[in-house]
């Protein structure tokens, strides 16, 4: 007899239900969120036939947490169920649309029972892979919150200092520059930044890390912080730079965990025996290959082919035909991380790679948008992955983008 377990997942506690091979409910209980939990549930799996040669398989509605982490240890096949999934599950089971814990618990066990093989388990990734996606998601985490908390103090000071904002935009990273930064605290107001002399500027250059061309930075902040502008009141400008100074504390938090974060990403990836692999390819540096790298895992056995993997990176369209209607459109389910990721791949693989040139050009040609050259052309990219990975070798630009032959004369006439 074959024993189906559903998990329906709490803060503080999960339901369990156990179902045979007809459905018929075995075994429930509800254990806390500990170690005396998770004993009580192993305790519970062994009872009914879970040992190391026949594990009894898991469906949770999360991929997260210890217990998830616990159970993936002990090498059962975990299931990572969608709630989405899981609710269209329930309208089986009851047509009152009635919910409990129990059920839902009874729900995710029978779509082992009857659905399995139409889900995925979750990967067998190593440790140092999962390792290198939890700093890799956490680094590009903090690249948006950076995102989000520059964009809310270049707003704020929009309303009464755009002097600033033109004085900065010249450096190199603008707003996020740790020279635009250190200028900014010690100058949060039109004032304040009008009466800095060429040695308080020179001092905050120096503070910001500035080595090269000191001084002609300082001649042209000190005429860029003096240039005429639109004022607000005096009291109004005081009380607008010292929220000025709340946002940028923000934003200097986000800058340095999106640094920090990206040199443990990028150090943890390198000792990755993939990472040669990854980033041989054009426009794949260090972080943007642990990014890749974190969300499709060094589990070779995750997808079958490489249009699995197209499509859960959201590269390959998606065709829709009923009866004389066909459409074909970008797949909107998909990774947002490893899409994220892959439009920067094939963004900077446009300099690093003539075929990646020629490919984008060809699909401009053919009326293609930027985006959809860039996404087909990562579609391409990312299939070139999947076989290198797989075979074990480096990339190969005269393989991934043959030559086309020109056309001969004759063939033209």
């Amino acid at each position: 007899m074959r024993v189906f377990c559903g998990i329906d997942w709490a803060s503080d506690h999960h339901d369990i239900a156990l179902v045979d091979n007809d459905g018929k409910l075995v075994a429930r209980a509800r254990i806390s969120d500990d170690a005396t939990g998770l004993q009580q549930l192993l305790d519970l799996l062994a009872d009914h036939g879970d040992g190391p040669d026949t594990r009894i398989p898991v469906a949770i509605e999360t991929s997260r947490g210890l217990l998830v982490a616990c159970l993936r240890a002990s090498d059962r096949p975990v299931y990572a169920i969608n709630p989405m999934a899981a609710s269209r599950y329930r309208e089986r089971h009851t047509a009152v649309r009635k919910k409990s814990d129990h059920l839902d618990a009874m729900v995710l066990a029978n779509i082992l029972r009857t659905d399995a093989a139409a889900h995925r388990t979750m990967p067998a990734d190593s440790e140092l892979a999962q390792a290198v996606a939890i700093l890799a998601r956490a680094q590009q985490d903090a690249v948006w919150d950076r995102t989000q908390a520059g964009n809310k103090l270049r707003s704020h000071l929009h309303e009464y200092f755009p002097g600033y904002l033109d004085a900065v935009q010249p450096i190199l990273g603008g707003l996020n520059s740790p020279v635009a930064r250190v200028l900014l605290a010690a100058a949060p107001t039109p004032a304040r930044a009008a009466r800095l002399t060429r040695t308080q500027l020179r001092s905050v250059l120096k503070r910001a890390g500035r080595q090269r061309g000191i001084e002609d930075e300082v001649t042209r902040l000190h005429a860029a912080l003096r240039v005429p502008q639109m004022r607000q009141l005096p009291l109004v400008e005081d009380a607008m730079g010292r929220q000025a100074l709340t946002l940028l504390r923000k934003l200097d938090t986000a800058c340095i965990s999106a640094d920090e974060l990206a040199e443990a990403a990028v150090e943890a990836f390198e000792a990755h025996p993939d990472a040669e692999i990854i980033t041989s390819f054009p426009g794949l540096g260090s972080l943007t290959g642990a990014r890749v790298l974190a969300e499709i895992g060094d589990d070779r056995s995750r997808f079958a082919d490489a249009k699995g993997l197209k499509a859960y990176a959201g590269a390959a369209p998606v065709t829709r035909a009923s009866g004389k209607s066909l459409s074909v459109k970008a797949r909107r389910i998909k990774n947002q991380r490893l899409a994220a990721a892959g439009y920067l791949w094939a963004f900077a693989s446009l300099t690093a790679s003539p075929g990646a040139r020629a490919h984008y050009d060809r699909r401009r040609a053919d009326d293609d948008r930027h985006i959809s050259a860039l996404r087909n052309l990562f579609n391409r990219m990312i299939g070139c992955l999947h076989h290198c990975l797989t075979k074990r070798v480096h990339y190969d630009e005269t393989a991934a983008f043959p030559t086309r032959p020109e056309p001969s004369l004759a063939t033209a006439a």
